[in-house]
Parts: C-alpha cells; structure tokens; sequence
C-alpha cells in the first residue's frame, strides 16, 4: 500500500481516502495524476491517500464491497463514500468542500471535549476500519487452511484407496506372469537323451509373449501411479523428437498381442502411407497408446473388433482414433472419465484405479494436443487425439 500525506494545517482533520488499482500500468499513471489532482485542490486542508492494488490485499476491496477499479473511497471523517468509473475527479470536485465543513464540524467537537485529534493518532473510523481489516484477514487465512485441510485429506483419502487396490490389482498380471515363467522352466528343464522338449518353439514363443504382455501391464500400472501421486498440477516433463507413428503404434500393438489373441479379437490398423512424422517424447506417447489400447481390449466382449485410425489433420497436427465395440459411455460422463480417479460405477468392480485416462489428458496437454471422447451408450466408444507434425 502506497501512501501520500499532505499536512499543511495540523490544527485540522485530516481528509482519508484510499485509491484500489489493479496491476494495469494505466491504474499506476491513474495514481500518479488524482496525487497532482489533490494537491491542487486540497488547498490547504491536509488529505491522507493511500493507494491499495486489489491482488495483493483483496479482504480491503471485500469490505467496501467494491467490484471494480479505479475507486476511490472515502472513509474518514464522517460517514464512508465510494466513487468508480470515469468521473472520479469530478465527483471529488463536488464533494470536497462538503467534506472540508464536515472536517470542521468534528474538529470543532474535539475541541470542545478538549481532545486534539493528534493526540491518539487514530480516529474512531480509522479505527473500526482497522478492526474489520484484521477480521477479513484472519477469515481468509481460516478459509486458506480449510481449503488446505480438505486437500490433505482427499490426497490421504485417495492414497489410502490406492495402497487398497494395489494388491489386488497388481496380483493379477504378476500371478500370470509367474505362471508363464513357471510354464517355460518346467518346459526346459534338462531331458534325457532322445527326448523331445515339452513345449514346441511355437508354444514356447506364445507363452514368452504373454509374460512379457503381463509385465508390461505392471510397468504401465506402477508408472500411472507414481506419476499420479505428483499430484494434478506437478509438471510433465517430456523430451520431444521426430517419431515415426507408425512404427510407434506397431510396438504397441505386437506388446498387446497376447491379450488381444487371448480374446479372440480383431484389430484392424489404418495409417496412410504418407502421414508425417511426429514430434512427441515417445515413451510418453507410448503410454497413451497402451493406456487406450488396454481399455478397448478391457471393454470389447470377445469376438469383438477394435479399430485404430490416423491421419494429417491440419499442417501442424496429427489425428489419432482407437474405436472399440464396447459397451459405450453415457454421456453425462464422458468429460468426468478424464478426472483424477474417476470410474464409472460399472467399473468398480474392475482392475484400475482410474488413472489412466487422467495421465493420458496430461501428457497429450503437455504435447499441446487434446483428448476426446465420442461414444454413445451400447454403440462403444472411440477416443481421439491429436499430436503436433514434426517441422524439419
């Protein structure tokens, strides 16, 4: 808070106004000029003008229930006035006078309790002002901790039901994957001469895909929880290079392979051949390929089909759609399903936290794309992005 004062009587009382600006440069040359403005017209009655920025003490602008700025208030002596807009100088003009005799009026009835008002340095408005000031402050700092508080314990809340859900969600894909390792070293165990080995090379390659499918589902699992317990706001770091999208969604599919073969279902890969290069961290992206991928096998029924789709959007962007035949996401949900740990209610019974499609909206924010869905209750649903053309 910036303050002038002018004291050119001492016998009188002072006039106390308070200027409320915004960060605007236009609100600081404002200042400036309605100083010059009292100087000249406050004669030679003395004036205090304090000058308040309304993002640094907004509980002063709450008091005098003020909603915009310029304004100036004034709140001492006498009853409180506020003027905004365009005609401040004017209406100081008007009024200054009227506030000089009122000045008089309370300086005469000091005097006449022979109290000077120098004597405690405080009128009894400056006094109430003060008074309200600290009571709006300590109910913004009561407000600041309750909001704290509640923070704190969803974050433990949500915490406690992660560390809940670990166990069962993660002992499903490591028990598989034990069982496969199990497979393949009962498999190989040493034979006697002449003997043929227990699982073809065919067999043995199958089982090895599928324990590496698993282990990749807990990668993926450990890492959408570690990087969901940054928090919402923490930064994503990535680190873009040219990528080739196609190779990209080739890996990622051969790694679902044994889920996709273990539901019998079909997945069908649409790339022009002369879509461009991207410009993305590919572990990153990858992730939201697995992510997206993993749901349409989760929420396709067996036999069912899964369809992904790119294609060169604009000049600067890439367009990506993975469409399943599940069973669709009402519609009054289908912006909650990107929040952190939101699910569906047929969902809770199922492996997840939730978590998956909240990281996938971070990442792709982090590659200044977007993520949408487009779905319709028992039509399934087909989700779509967009990625950022590398520019050589």
């Amino acid at each position: 808070m910036d303050n002038l004062t002018q004291v050119l009587n001492p016998a009188a009382v002072p006039i106390k106004l308070l200027l409320f600006i915004d960060k605007r440069p236009s609100s600081g040359e404002y200042a400036q000029q309605l100083r010059h403005d009292l100087k000249s017209l406050g004669g030679n009655h003395p004036f205090n003008l304090d000058v308040v920025d309304v993002s640094e003490q907004p509980y002063l602008a709450e008091h005098f229930k003020l909603v915009a700025t310029p304004a100036l208030v004034k709140f001492s002596p006498g009853a409180q006035q506020a003027f905004k807009g365009s005609n401040i100088d004017a209406q100081l003009q008007h009024w200054w006078s009227q506030w000089q005799q009122e000045a008089a009026v309370i300086l005469e009835a000091l005097q006449q309790q022979s109290l000077h008002p120098q004597e405690n340095g405080h009128s009894p408005e400056q006094e109430n002002l003060d008074h309200s000031i600290e009571v709006m402050k300590l109910s913004d700092e009561i407000f600041r901790l309750n909001q704290e508080k509640d923070e704190l314990e969803a974050q433990i809340r949500f915490k406690d039901r992660i560390v809940a859900m670990l166990a069962h969600d993660l002992r499903n894909p490591l028990t598989a994957a034990s069982i496969a390792i199990d497979t393949l070293d009962m498999g190989h165990t040493p034979l006697a001469a002449g003997q043929k080995p227990k699982l073809s090379f065919e067999l043995t390659a199958q089982v090895l895909r599928h324990a590496k499918t698993q282990i990749r589902a807990i990668d993926r699992m450990i890492t959408d929880i570690l990087q969901t317990a940054k928090g919402a706001t923490a930064d994503l770091q990535i680190q873009p290079q040219e990528t080739d999208l196609r190779r990209l969604l080739t890996d990622v599919l051969e790694g679902m392979e044994g889920k996709i073969d273990a539901n019998q279902q079909t997945v069908t890969l649409e790339i022009p051949q002369d879509l461009p290069s991207v410009y993305i961290d590919f572990g990153q992206v990858q992730r939201v390929l697995s992510n997206l991928l993993d749901n349409a096998i989760k929420y396709t029924p067996t036999g069912g089909a899964i369809s992904i789709t790119a294609f060169h959007r604009t000049t600067q962007k890439i367009q990506v759609a993975i469409q399943d035949t599940g069973p669709g996401i009402p519609l009054e949900n289908q912006d909650r399903i990107f929040e952190e740990s939101f699910r569906l209610k047929r969902d809770e019974e199922k492996d997840g936290y939730g978590l998956g499609l909240a990281l996938c909206r971070r990442i792709l924010r982090a590659h200044y794309g977007r993520i949408w869905v487009e779905s319709a209750p028992g039509e399934g649903s087909q989700f779509v992005f967009t990625l950022p053309v590398y520019r050589s």
